[in-house]
């Protein structure tokens, strides 16, 4: 009854099987094991986020470049308040605000961005207190550049002058005539009334949407590896049942022939 595991075809079906199974059981685990990295950096964040906030800060130059290990540390830079910027639609505490970035040009000749502080309410330049003048020094959180697209950062493009959609170089180069610095801080205390913005997880890292992209990828492929043998059994039974229907006699003369002919010859 089981003559027809013997033909080439169903060789092949068993090839391709074979195969199959153990490719999607390892995407899927790939899959898993990217998600659970981004928990485990998000953790990572997190932790670092708040003993950050303890540690002793240290200069800006001895931090850069910005990465995981650099990201949310406290650091410390001195300079003269120049341009500055709104960056709407940002949210904190589930409300809607903007923040207001100052531009602090460093002894370097290089200007560092600095959120000073949130607002609530649309961006407007007269909510935004002006930045102290003179020579000061800030004390905050390390971050990297943002990516549009990324951690709800929406892309530039028609914002009104005097605003900006991502505090990026990218974004910064054609409002700031400055050098900048690839990295922008936020102060661990916000300037007249506004609200301090929390040192956010870098790019890469957290619960985002592509970390639970990796997780449905996941699910999709063990649900392939589960379909292939769903789908084998399946054609197995159907050929168990017409060989039978083959030897009760049962098949129309066409395809007793066909049966016939698919069959291995004994040697």
């Amino acid at each position: 009854m089981y003559r027809f595991l013997l033909t080439p075809r169903w060789w092949g079906i068993n090839v391709f099987v074979l195969l199959a199974i153990p490719f999607c059981v390892f995407m899927g685990s790939w899959q898993l094991s990217r998600f659970e990295g981004r928990v485990h950096d998000q953790h990572a964040a997190t932790e670092q986020a708040a003993s950050g906030r303890h540690e002793t800060a240290r200069p800006l130059a001895r931090m850069l470049p910005v990465d995981k290990l650099t990201s949310g540390r406290r650091v410390t830079a001195t300079g003269r308040y120049d341009k500055q910027l709104l960056v709407p639609d940002r949210q904190l505490d589930d409300k809607r605000g903007f923040y207001v970035l100052t531009l602090l040009r460093t002894s370097s000749g290089s200007s560092l961005p600095v959120v000073r502080g949130w607002l609530p309410g649309t961006a407007d330049p007269a909510k935004a207190p002006a930045a102290p003048r003179g020579e000061v020094t800030v004390t905050g959180a390390l971050q990297a550049p943002e990516t549009p697209g990324d951690n709800g950062v929406s892309a530039q493009g028609g914002l009104p002058a005097g605003q900006t959609a991502a505090i990026s170089t990218a974004s910064l180069v054609n409002l700031v005539p400055d050098k900048l610095y690839a990295a922008w801080v936020t102060l661990d205390h916000a300037d007249a009334g506004m609200k301090a913005v929390p040192a956010a997880a870098p790019d890469g890292t957290g619960l985002d949407l592509k970390a639970f992209q990796n997780l449905g990828y996941t699910g999709e492929w063990f649900v392939f590896a589960g379909f292939t043998v769903f789908m084998w059994f399946r054609l197995l039974r159907r050929e168990v049942e017409f060989a039978r229907d083959a030897e009760l006699g049962l098949l129309p003369e066409e395809e007793r022939e066909q049966e016939d002919a698919s069959a291995p010859t004994a040697v």
